[in-house]
């Protein structure tokens, strides 16, 4: 019997039987007698506990961002970053009422953002130092505030294709003409993205080795941020930058005042329009493919391809979508914050890889990162 017949006609009846099973262990889960049951028993009432209180958190999750909000707004954890302090302190220096700043106090130690100890100070708890000491997670947080007004009326957000709050700051992504953005446009999403690229960057750091190549190209690199984290590990590289023409402006200025001006040459233009620099046999994709859409992606890629040889390499890194419980998390977060951006996806790397096939590129492999969370990693050549 011929193998590939024989597989066609068994897929659909499994299939089939996955879907029967699906469905039955649904309605299983879904009744509240079997739910009781669970619940019940001593050896499964972990899964009872486990599954409220994922759902807990899920339901919980706006509040939650909301008291992590308040605790950064509010200089809360910024003043408990050298030391620990009586809550009377802390509402005198946050400019709140003693009882206001109880009760912040209360629901930032249940997200272990501070802790008090036994002579009643509070001091930062683990996840609270991580914040306090990363101004770029701060600014996330703090630039949140925009795409949860937008996300207000989450239906109202898939039904619509108006222009969002959010989609106007990061106005590049869905721009017709966005070699024309103003300075001031421009300048309010490249601080955002230098604060904020630093764990993407150290990410790719730990994944990839640069010590092969004579020099790299960082397509819509911003500022210039993760080629001045690629550049302290590699003295020797030659830096090429290109982004639009406001946004070249300011990283040249930007690593000329990190010493690295004369390592580095900065082009403006647009990678939809203009033709890439040359001069690297490693190109860099950070956290742009992710911004725009499939045709717009595969455009930049042919492009991409064009311009480069059977010894040139070409790194992708951004957030990925996934099976795992990071990629899940991942996902679902971008896909939300990209639809109030009105551009972009968070894409498998099987995706992303038929993407590049597309392209014209055929050696594809993907490095893993440490933190998937903030950012998988693929490495492509021709």
């Amino acid at each position: 019997m011929d193998v590939a017949a024989s597989h066609s006609r068994t897929r659909p009846a499994a299939r089939s039987l996955a879907a029967r099973l699906r469905g039955w262990r649904n309605r299983l889960i879904a009744s509240a007698s079997f739910q009781n049951r669970v619940a019940s028993l001593p050896g499964l009432r972990w899964i009872a506990r486990r599954n409220a209180r994922d759902l807990f958190r899920i339901n919980a999750g706006f509040l939650y961002s909301q008291i992590l909000f308040a605790a950064v707004e509010s200089g809360l954890l910024t003043r408990l970053r050298d030391g620990g302090r009586s809550a009377d302190a802390l509402a005198a220096a946050c400019g709140l009422a003693p009882a206001p700043m109880e009760r912040l106090l209360i629901a930032a130690q249940g997200l272990k953002l501070v802790t008090r100890l036994g002579d009643g100070t509070w001091w930062l708890d683990d996840l609270g130092a991580v914040v306090a000491g990363n101004p770029g997670i701060a600014a996330m947080i703090r630039h949140h505030a925009m795409v949860y007004r937008d996300l207000s009326d989450p239906l109202a957000l898939l039904t619509s294709t108006e222009e969002t709050e959010t989609s106007r700051f990061w106005a590049y992504a869905g721009a017709q003409d966005a070699a024309r953005i103003d300075p001031a446009t421009a300048a309010a999403y490249s601080d955002l993205m230098h604060l904020s690229q630093d764990l993407i960057a150290t990410e790719v750091l730990r994944a990839y080795d640069f010590s092969p190549h004579a020099g790299l190209l960082d397509i819509g690199g911003g500022d210039g941020t993760f080629l001045s984290a690629v550049a302290a590990r590699h003295p020797a590289l030659d830096l090429l930058l290109f982004d639009l023409p406001a946004v070249a402006e300011r990283a040249e200025a930007a690593m000329q005042a990190r010493g690295l001006g004369a390592r580095t040459r900065c082009f403006g233009g647009s990678f939809f329009d203009d033709p890439l620099p040359s001069g690297a046999d490693c190109l860099s994709l950070v956290r742009v493919l992710c911004d725009h859409e499939d045709a717009a992606v595969l455009a930049l890629l042919r492009t991409i391809r064009a311009a480069m040889s059977e010894q040139d390499t070409l790194l992708i890194a951004e957030p990925m979508a996934g099976t795992d419980d990071d990629r899940r998390f991942a996902a679902a977060y971008f896909e939300f914050y990209f639809l109030a951006m009105r551009s972009g996806h968070c894409r498998t790397p099987a995706h992303l890889r038929d993407l590049l096939k597309q392209a014209g590129f055929s050696r594809i492999f993907e490095r893993r990162t440490s933190m998937p969370l903030f950012a998988g990693l693929l490495v492509a050549r021709v």
